[in-house]
């Protein structure tokens, strides 16, 4: 059985692993207009972060295995953090893209690493975890979007937010880790692992399933605050509530979720939850004003709660090969389309506005509700 201290340092590892993620997408529209980006020049730069965790993808299931969760984990979180104080310093675009491409790198190897250690403890308790583990991950990102607000409200520069933040998130890391056991790997049938994580059949069906919920929820954490800047006439602090609006209702929705899917089951909890979030995307294209708007990012929040962990679950159960290659390779596939997922929503932005932007998410929602039976599944 997992021990009591590996599952909460697990869960408090998801909790600092947000806060090192969010804290540089709070002030996305600060240093938007620090550099002076239109909309699809947002767009471009914004791909950095992708470019640089595609690749990693690609080998995190090797480092992984060989060296383990908590060491990818231990090097590579300051990465994150310390990649994302940068950012509020060099007031540069192409400085700005050359950080978010650090910062892909530590995101992609981190990322993997704390759902690999989740889905470890999960097996070795014998209960699930998994969204519990995300719950927490979102109150650590509703934790760092309030921070974000506060600062904003107060007029404080993203460089002084980010930067005397960095120190108090890595000592934090340091407490949760340095004491960490090391965690057992799941078992599977296949053979070694390989040096790359590249998809199988199994895993691009399960992509197809939370790729909606991903795009929907990396969209909505980088564009929502621009979505109230530039349709109503708000302050600030106002602008600001969108985003803890859609990670306080995941958080919630996400720590109350194990008992629910395992009394209703995974596939009817994603069809209902993946035709909540396209009415609340429905609703964010014709919100009227601002307060309908944040509704309507909290009700987005509700939907996509748990199709994303759902996925990586899923992933992991596979028994064809090792979970880290299995969680690795879905994680590939959505960064992949995460490349070009930024330059085409500021392309729509700056043409049609924010509102058509997200109306460009709907259709891979309602592909996620046709593709929830994959849930089911074992392998392919």
């Amino acid at each position: 059985m997992a021990t009591a201290p590996a599952h909460w340092r697990v869960i408090a590892l998801f909790f600092l692993h947000a806060v090192a993620i969010g804290a540089v997408q709070t002030r996305i529209a600060d240093l938007q207009l620090l550099n002076g980006l239109s909309p699809a020049q947002l767009g471009i730069v914004l791909m950095g972060q992708p470019l640089g965790a595609l690749p990693m993808f690609l080998v995190s299931s090797a480092i992984i295995e060989r060296f383990g969760p908590r060491r990818v984990m231990l090097w590579f979180m300051p990465v994150v953090i310390v990649s994302s104080a940068l950012a509020g310093i060099f007031l540069n675009p192409v400085a700005l893209f050359i950080l978010l491409m650090i910062n892909g790198v530590g995101f992609s190897l981190t990322n993997v690493a704390i759902n690999v250690e989740a889905d470890r403890l999960e097996f070795a308790g014998g209960r699930r975890i998994m969204n519990t583990c995300h719950g927490v991950w979102s109150v650590g990102f509703l934790v760092t979007a309030l921070l974000g607000a506060v600062m904003r409200g107060l007029d404080i520069s993203p460089a002084w937010h980010l930067g005397l933040l960095a120190p108090l998130v890595i000592g934090a890391l340091l407490l949760v880790v340095l004491p960490m056991p090391v965690s057992v790997p799941r078992p599977h049938t296949g053979g070694p692992v390989r040096r790359l994580a590249l998809p199988t059949l199994a895993t691009l069906g399960l992509v197809a399933f939370g790729l909606g919920a991903g795009l929907t929820e990396g969209a909505s954490r980088a564009w929502a605050i621009i979505y109230l800047r530039d349709n109503f006439a708000v302050a600030a602090w106002v602008q600001s509530l969108a985003l803890p609006a859609l990670v306080a209702a995941m958080a919630v929705c996400r720590l109350c979720a194990d008992r629910v899917i395992d009394r209703f089951g995974q596939v009817q909890v994603a069809r209902i939850l993946s035709a909540t979030a396209i009415a609340g995307l429905v609703l964010v294209v014709f919100a009227p004003n601002a307060w309908i708007g944040i509704f309507a990012f909290a009700l987005v929040g509700v939907g996509i709660c748990v199709l994303y962990p759902l996925m990586l679950s899923a992933a992991a159960r596979l028994s064809d090969r090792p979970a880290s290659q299995n969680v690795s390779s879905v994680t590939m596939v959505f960064q992949l389309v995460n490349l070009g997922a930024p330059v085409l929503i500021g392309a729509v932005a700056e043409g049609f506005g924010v509102r058509m932007a997200f109306a460009l998410l709907i259709p891979l929602l309602v592909l996620t509700f046709i593709m929830a039976g994959r849930l089911s599944g074992r392998s392919a």
